[in-house]
């Protein structure tokens, strides 16, 4: 599953949500994921912004980014109409009630929730699927938090869990791909996934071959657009590059089994070698590696018989390069 993560990059205007649900549909996301609060519910009027989002206080950021709350049941009939999956994030108590009045199917819990006990029981106790963020936290608080929603009703089936790393944009040397690995050995129940915010589509492609079943990516309409999210985001074009290249990491992966495919068994005659005469031999005369080589293409006796030919007797006249 790819994951449009629109977040606030809409800059709280329904429209430009609207725009983005459909420009996310046509580079190939499987869902889009917005973010569900309200400022008064979610921050302090003293908390200051994070230093990725630049000076001053969040509360103002915040407000200015909302939606109301009827608008996401619009956005959620519009991605319906569209074939994508609509997904929020909420981020306060009464923003769970908003979107499960709405009959949200799938909650996402951001990374910044991961330690909230009464809204981790809240949302567990819905049982409906999760996809849980785990930036900035230890392996202890990501279980802490898996206990919590399971306890509070939630199957572990329904639990999906995403690698992140939450600065913006990520350092590579800090995001830690093989921590996908960790946590599918931990949570063998749970589908695990990744979260990213690299600048670029190298990483969330490689996410995919150390085992991620999910991929969220932030998109915008263009980086350009005042927010605190643009420039770790992908534009519609990108973001459908990021969507081909998971897609055919994807396919690469296979089964696992080493063997031929059936595309490549039409080169095996003419690639690989057979065992032929180097020089003249005559008929009686003693097979060696003095009169024995090996050559294209490999529709005669193969190298491997190579000890069993040695030292048994030609039965007719070779000349150079022939078949034995």
């Amino acid at each position: 599953m790819v994951i449009a993560e629109c977040g606030v990059n809409h800059g709280g205007r329904l429209e430009i949500a609207i725009s983005m649900i459909d420009a996310a549909a046509l580079s190939g996301a499987n869902a889009v994921k917005f973010q569900t609060f309200k400022a008064e519910r979610l921050s302090t009027s003293y908390a200051l912004k994070a230093p990725y989002q630049g000076d001053g206080l969040q509360f103002e950021m915040l407000k200015s980014l909302e939606l109301e709350d009827e608008d996401y049941g619009k956005l959620l009939a519009h991605c319906r109409s569209t074939g994508v999956k609509f997904i929020s994030a909420p981020y306060d108590l009464e923003s769970i009630d908003v979107l499960d009045r709405i009959g949200l199917e799938i909650f996402k819990i951001p990374s910044s929730e991961i330690t909230n006990v009464p809204y981790l029981r809240k949302i567990g106790s819905l049982k409906k699927r999760i996809i849980l963020s785990t930036g900035m936290s230890t392996m202890l608080e990501v279980a802490n938090a898996v206990y919590e929603l399971f306890e509070s009703g939630t199957q572990m089936q329904a639990i999906s869990i995403l690698h992140c790393n939450s600065e913006y944009p990520s350092p590579f040397k800090d995001v830690n791909l093989n921590a996908i690995k960790t946590l599918k050995q931990s949570f063998p129940e749970c589908t695990v996934g990744y979260s990213d915010h690299t600048e670029g589509i190298e990483v969330p492609i490689a996410s995919v071959a150390a085992g991620a079943k999910i991929i969220e990516k932030h998109f915008t309409l263009d980086r350009n657009m005042p927010g605190p999210d643009h420039r770790s985001s992908l534009e519609p074009r990108e973001f459908a590059k990021m969507v081909q290249g998971i897609r055919n990491v994807e396919s690469s992966l296979g089964n696992g089994v080493k063997e031929p495919s059936e595309s490549e068994l039409k080169n095996k005659d003419f690639m690989r070698k057979s065992i032929v005469a180097s020089v003249p031999i005559n008929v009686g005369e003693m097979f060696s590696a003095f009169n024995l080589t090996t050559k294209r293409p490999g529709t005669g006796l193969p190298p491997t018989m190579w000890d069993d030919v040695l030292g048994t007797k030609a039965l007719r006249d070779y000349q150079k390069d022939d078949l034995i």
